[in-house]
């Protein structure tokens, strides 16, 4: 495996158990085999066994507090031959559920259900991705990022009627018109975008004090990736972009994208952004990053750890962008 492919949500290597997917009576059995375990999810969040170091739950399919949770689920995989299903407990009111505390940049709230363990809770995935192994990381990024496509596409592309869940949880039908329809899966150009010792770093309007990141955006239709890194950082600061190469990949369930890593030479260096795009931009020197992130920069702080942008950074200081 390419020292690439370590990014977190990637370098699981899971077993998805596709070929089962349009066999409705495998999928049963499946469910109902004695192994088989269960991802439980809250609007989103995974249910974190809160030890150290942190895990992915995994509950007995006939664990009671399934009996609350939605009769959609989804097949993630196997590990080691036993089956994985997301489940969905969003139809649950916590107690003291506190509606403005959810949503944030970085949600800190917990909810812990009344049938679990108190060190069981539901924590919000780019709070924890960094405490999870791997495995766990793949299995929580792929429920939350199927969970969210089926919560906003109940209804039909085509003709509008409500469409139900098939092949597993990884597409939806339209008893209607036949449609099909598959899950979402954004891509999105992020750049490490090098003039000689220095990157390129901007920050978007609405972001906590001092963070910056690599630029990125949305690919296009009918547009290749190094056509998007281009127009991407040209249209955000009016940097030109020469070569582009690909570097790693992440998925990144916030709600629905894969993040692709580029890194990219820039053939002019003068700065313009555009303020409908991005509040800030600027260089910043191969040696000034090492003081962002040791966090002792006066202006900028270091990139999230978990996110791709951290890992290029990281790994653009180290020499180890292969």
């Amino acid at each position: 495996m390419r020292h690439a492919e370590t990014v977190t949500f990637g370098g699981s290597a899971l077993d998805r158990a596709g070929e089962i997917r349009l066999d409705r009576a495998a999928v049963a059995a499946a469910a109902g085999a004695a192994e088989t375990r269960a991802i439980l999810f809250w609007r989103g969040k995974p249910l974190i066994q809160m030890t150290d170091p942190a895990e992915l739950v995994r509950l007995p399919m006939d664990h009671p507090v399934l009996a609350e949770a939605s009769e959609e689920r989804i097949l993630l995989g196997r590990e080691e031959g036993a089956y994985r299903f997301a489940c969905d407990l969003s139809g649950w009111t916590p107690d003291d559920l506190d509606e403005a505390a959810l949503g944030g940049f970085l949600d800190p709230s917990e909810q812990r259900h009344p049938q679990l363990a108190d060190t069981m809770a539901f924590l919000e995935l780019r709070r924890v991705m960094t405490w999870l192994t791997p495995r766990d990381a793949e299995l929580a990024a792929t429920g939350k990022a199927i969970f969210g496509w089926h919560e906003t596409h109940r209804f039909c592309s085509r003709c509008g009627a409500a469409s139900d869940m098939s092949q597993a949880g990884w597409q939806r039908r339209c008893p209607v018109c036949a449609g099909t329809h598959f899950p979402r899966t954004d891509p999105v150009v992020i750049m490490l975008i090098t003039h000689g010792n220095s990157v390129l770093m901007g920050r978007s309007p609405g972001w906590p004090d001092g963070m910056y990141s690599l630029l990125a955006g949305f690919v296009e239709p009918g547009e290749t990736l190094e056509a998007a890194v281009r127009r991407e950082v040209f249209e955000e600061t009016g940097v030109k972009v020469g070569p582009v190469t690909y570097l790693s990949s992440q998925p990144w369930p916030f709600p629905a994208s894969l993040m692709f890593g580029c890194a990219g030479e820039a053939i002019s260096d003068s700065i313009t952004i555009d303020p409908v795009e991005i509040e800030d931009a600027l260089w910043v020197g191969r040696e000034e990053m090492m003081t962002v992130f040791s966090g002792k920069h006066p202006k900028i702080k270091p990139a999230r750890r978990g996110a791709i942008a951290h890992f290029l950074l990281e790994n653009w200081l180290s020499d180890r962008l292969d």
